[in-house]
Order: C-alpha cells, then structure tokens, then sequence
C-alpha cells in the first residue's frame, strides 16, 4: 500500500493562516518540515481522505490529477477536513474530465447534505454514500471499516480502517479523534494493524477529549499492542499538528521517536 502525507496541519495550518504567535514565527524561519498544511491522505493514487482547503496547493505541489480520485473519504464535515465548495468545481465549464470519471465521497449525515444537490446534477459526476461506525464495506480493492471518533459532537465523527484486499495490508488513518470511545476499543481489538496515524493536535499540551497530545498518544499506542491490534512491526505516525501544541519537527522528532511513532510532515511517503 502506497501512503502520501499530502497535509498535516490542524485547521489554522502551521504556521497559522492569521497568526503572529512565537510559534507560527519559529515555523516560517525554520520552513521545511515545519510548514504545514491542512491535513489530508492520498492512498494508492486513487483513494482520498478528507479534502482540507488547501486541496488546490496539494495539486499544485504534488502534480495530483484530482479527476482520477475514485474514492474521497470524509472524517467529519468540519471545514478544515472538508471545504466542500472545492467540489463545484468539478462540473463543466470549470472540468473537463475523460469519460467515466466519478467519485464516491463517503461520510455521515452532514457531509451527504452538504453535497447532496452536487449529487443530483449528473455533471458533477458525484455519488454519496452514507457511512456509519463499524458497518464494514467495500471500495475498490479496499475494505473499509468506519470507527467512531471523540470529536465534533454536533455529528458522527470517524476515523477508517482500511484493508487492501490484493494485498492483506491494514492501515489506521486518524486525524481528529481524540482518545477512543469504547465501541471504537471493541470493534478495534479485532484487527491487526500494519501500519497507524494518530491524531496528536495538541503536541505538548497535555489533552485527549476532541484531540490528543503526544502523552495520550503513546498511551494509545501501547495499549493497541497490549491488545494485539499493534505488533511490534507496525508503523506508527502522529499527524494533524497544531501551532498551539509548541513543538517543531525535530522536537517531536525528539519526543516521538523514542516511543516507536515518527511525526509525519508534508510530501512524506510511506509504501509497506
């Protein structure tokens, strides 16, 4: 399975779009990995997760044709995980795409509502479908499993487990979460996961309800391998950074590596 970190941001960026703060500051002068842009995942070139509002400079920087995404995952309709407006651009004459080309975005109640006049109009060549927490189904070559997040609170919130068929791998892809709600543990505990994301929003600050820090996300990871869901030969990342967690790259580097978790940047490709 091929993963490419197309973001890895919260949903001010790093540095934040309006922001003057020391750690914002410290971010432009560093640059490099410490520049981040709102969170999203591209998996083997045709499956998408989450489509953040800096969808068009991911285009941009990584040459992505968007009009090949058979498969665009949404965690929740926040509009940092999904700027849907982005989506009316798909329709003549703003695109032009080759015959046979539709996208099957995936998510709860609001981002079906959101989208659901796109839906009706066959020019967009959209189709919705309803997701809910722990229904298994199939897209593609993926086996995809919805997991219930602790986060925005007005709606269902998840995560996805995805299994690559052709392949046997596992991936956990989780971006806001905060710490796991029981059902999520139970239905978890029947997986084994090659390789996990986990959301450390907070970076040094202490927290775990809506996000975790670093703290929480290490208890998270040791408690998936005392349940068997982790072996010690999967890959772990912590992704969706906020300026408020206080930390730059290298000093997560420095608080994650330890503990078996590699802090994800911009661009980072993984293939397992």
């Amino acid at each position: 399975m091929k993963v490419k970190f197309l973001g890895t941001a919260a949903s001010e960026g790093w540095p934040g779009v309006f922001c003057e703060c020391e750690n914002c500051r410290r971010a432009r002068e560093a640059g490099g990995k410490n520049i981040r842009t709102r969170s999203s995942l591209l998996l083997n070139e045709i499956y998408k997760v989450d489509l953040p509002p800096d969808t068009y400079l991911h285009v941009l920087k990584y040459g992505l044709n968007l009009a090949e995404i058979e498969h665009l995952f949404i965690t929740h309709s926040h509009q940092d995980h999904f700027y849907f407006e982005e989506l009316n651009m798909r329709r003549p004459p703003f695109a032009h795409m080759a015959e046979g080309r539709v996208t099957t975005v995936y998510g709860n109640d609001r981002v079906g509502d959101a989208i659901a006049s796109m839906v009706e109009k066959p020019g967009y060549r959209l189709r919705f479908r309803r997701c809910e927490p722990f229904k298994t189904f199939t897209a593609g070559d993926m086996k995809v499993t919805p997991m219930r997040a602790d986060h925005a609170y007005d709606q269902v919130a998840m995560f996805y487990l995805f299994e690559y068929l052709p392949e046997g791998k596992t991936l956990l892809v989780g971006f806001d979460t905060g710490w796991y709600p029981p059902d999520t543990w139970e239905a978890l505990s029947q997986f084994r996961v090659d390789m996990a994301i986990f959301d450390c929003t907070n970076g040094a600050r202490e927290g775990r309800k809506g996000h975790m820090g670093i703290s929480a996300v290490v208890e998270l990871k040791t408690e998936l391998e005392k349940i068997g869901v982790l072996s010690p030969d999967s890959l772990c990342f912590a992704t969706h950074f906020s300026h408020n967690g206080g930390l730059l790259h290298h000093q997560l580097e420095e608080r994650l590596n330890p503990h078996g978790i590699r802090p994800a940047y911009d661009g980072l490709e993984v293939e397992f």
